[in-house]
């Protein structure tokens, strides 16, 4: 029973880690003001670069390098459409991740002559902690993970730090939430906006990295699988914090986990989709106010116009 709960964390982590990732990203792109629906294409997008910045240089390091670089890229043309050019923002999000679904697919083919699947290539491993390691359970979960789990959680604390413990942070709360008033005591609220969105991006390529070399170690298509939109609805449950976001996507994890392992020691009698339901059902119900109450940033999905 003990290790079949230890396997259960564990897995909790990992599964939970791209969703942790992204959600981040969207926490400080809606904090903002802008809907970033896009997140799912930019991790799609991201995996594939990652897979293919390892395959090239034989280095994942350079592959994670890779997948941020083109995570912000396209998170810049998420930037463009919505900001500048004042864009729908949903109608945005929804085209990059068409266009990333079919871009990944024919990057595969060209690179690989195949579909469906590429070749292995060097994933980032695992990290071992020594002192967390020693400690009895902890160590068994903790201890020893991919790098990306080490990466999310400390990236919650630094994501919290600079939301609301700095002017910057500041800035962009207001931006989301009275951007006429924030751009009445000179705050650049264009600025502001495309600096978020950008970090969104920066995040969105974390965490598709971490699907494509950090949980495998091949790219397949359509491998996000709805983790970016999963990543969203973790936002929203944690009411645009990245704190609520990590306990969201650990919740969101844990589901994963728990179907894995009821299949893996033939627990059949609970339905997979079932389980899988659970954390959507709580969503559902944190978005009626059922559980508390769940407001978004004021001026969420509005474009900004000076005047």
């Amino acid at each position: 029973m003990l290790n079949s709960m230890i396997a259960l964390l564990n897995t909790t982590l990992r599964m939970a880690t791209p969703l942790i990732l992204a959600a981040l990203g969207g926490v400080f792109t809606e904090r903002s003001g802008v809907i970033n629906i896009a997140l799912e294409g930019i991790m799609l997008i991201s995996a594939f670069m990652a897979m293919a910045g390892s395959y090239l240089t034989g280095n994942p390091w350079l592959g994670v390098l890779t997948a941020i670089i083109f995570g912000i890229l396209v998170s810049l043309i998420h930037a463009i459409l919505s900001i500048s050019l004042k864009a729908d923002q949903i109608v945005s999000g929804t085209a990059i991740n068409i266009f990333a679904t079919g871009l990944t697919a024919f990057l595969l083919r060209v690179m690989f002559e195949s579909a469906g699947q590429s070749p292995s290539v060097t994933d980032v491993g695992t990290w071992t902690i020594p002192i967390i390691n020693d400690i009895p359970i902890i160590g068994d979960v903790l201890g020893e993970q991919i790098p990306f789990v080490y990466i999310a959680l400390i990236l919650v604390a630094i994501s919290y730090w600079v939301l609301f413990k700095t002017p910057f942070g500041l800035r962009i709360r207001a931006v989301g939430e009275h951007p006429a008033a924030a751009d009445s005591v000179g705050i650049n609220v264009i600025k502001t906006r495309y600096i978020a969105v950008l970090i969104s991006g920066f995040f969105a390529g974390l965490a598709g990295a971490s699907i494509s070399i950090g949980l495998l170690d091949v790219f397949v298509e359509n491998m996000t699988s709805g983790r970016g939109f999963i990543a969203l609805a973790a936002m929203i449950f944690g009411r645009w914090t990245p704190q609520g976001a990590l306990l969201a996507a650990l919740l969101f994890g844990f589901a994963d986990a728990l179907q894995m392992l009821a299949q893996s020691i033939g627990l059949d009698f609970i339905p997979r989709q079932f389980l899988l339901m659970l954390p959507y059902v709580l969503t559902i119900l944190a978005l009626t106010g059922v559980i508390g109450s769940s407001e978004p940033p004021a001026a969420s999905g509005e474009p900004y116009e000076k005047e």
